[in-house]
């Protein structure tokens, strides 16, 4: 399948939806959000079941929700761990590092809640109180993939792939404003439909195969009750995360490219390409 972003003549079997299109039905409630770039839209609200049936009805396959309530759009109450298996590792190197970030998490007095991604990958989420702003929540979630590099080798933040190597990614980045995840339930445009499914640690811990939690299996699963049910009974404080990402000392990471450049951000070149004296200390290019 080909995704596209639904412009006039793109060619795609697909496209993403970031805006409430015309014609919605009255009782879709929506909200305004900025994105990085200071262009505004009004997004969707599931405030009630008709919403997401409406949505699969006009042909949604997959949600992407911001991890903010409408009550604030700017402070998220919702920090997301991103394991990207690299070429070379595999699902199960994913689940033995869940593991491990479960045991750091733990070790912080914070309760993490894992999910498949639907496809490689394993999402890690975590209730925050929505009292920082998305730079504050990726530093926290930079502070956590340094300290879990240090817990297990075959972790790396590297957000250069040429630097990364045969590890597991923590694509610290998904905490960015108008970043997005899968939300949990969501099928994948993938063979077999594959769904992003919510799991308690112990069944993490066993599974093999990701694709066996699909369309067709998942549905069964909400018999025996949602191993999330429990998300929204504490809401974690991220002043421990942002003590790792000041106690590094690393400071900055690159944000993706759509993003204006950062205070303390260093260049945005691949390290191979980077010729030194084409950069200030403060990673601007020095015009020719």
């Amino acid at each position: 399948m080909t995704l596209g972003t639904g412009r006039p003549g793109e060619k795609s079997d697909a496209f993403y939806q970031k805006r409430v299109p015309v014609g919605a039905p009255d009782y879709l409630q929506s909200c305004e959000v900025t994105f990085p770039s200071g262009r505004t839209a009004a997004e969707v609200c599931p405030t009630e079941i008709a919403v997401p049936v409406w949505c699969a009805h006009m042909g949604t396959l997959t949600f992407h929700p911001w991890p903010v309530r409408r009550g604030d759009v700017d402070r998220p109450d919702e920090l997301r761990i991103d394991l990207d298996p690299q070429p070379g590792t595999s699902f199960a190197d994913a689940v033995r590092v869940a593991g491990v970030a479960r045991e750091l998490l733990e070790d912080l007095g914070i309760t993490g809640y894992p999910k498949t991604s639907g496809n490689r990958g394993i999402h890690i989420y975590v209730r925050i109180r929505p009292e920082w702003e998305f730079t504050d929540v990726r530093h926290a979630a930079i502070g956590f993939g340094r300290e879990l590099e240090k817990r297990d080798s075959g972790v790396t933040t590297a957000w250069w792939k040429e630097e990364r190597g045969a590890r597991i990614f923590v694509d610290f980045n998904q905490n960015c404003r108008d970043r997005t995840i899968a939300s949990a339930y969501s099928l994948r445009p993938l063979p077999g439909a594959p769904v992003s499914t919510p799991m308690s640690w112990a069944e993490l811990a066993g599974v093999r195969d990701p694709a066996a939690y699909n369309l067709f299996t998942v549905p069964d699963r909400l018999t025996d009750g949602d191993p999330w049910a429990g998300i929204d009974d504490v809401a974690h404080s991220i002043e421990p995360l942002l003590r790792l990402y000041a106690e590094s000392g690393l400071g900055e990471m690159p944000f993706p490219p759509d993003h204006p450049k950062m205070p303390g951000e260093p260049p945005r070149v691949q390290p191979s390409k980077k010729v030194a004296a084409h950069w200030d200390e403060e990673g601007n290019r020095i015009p020719d």
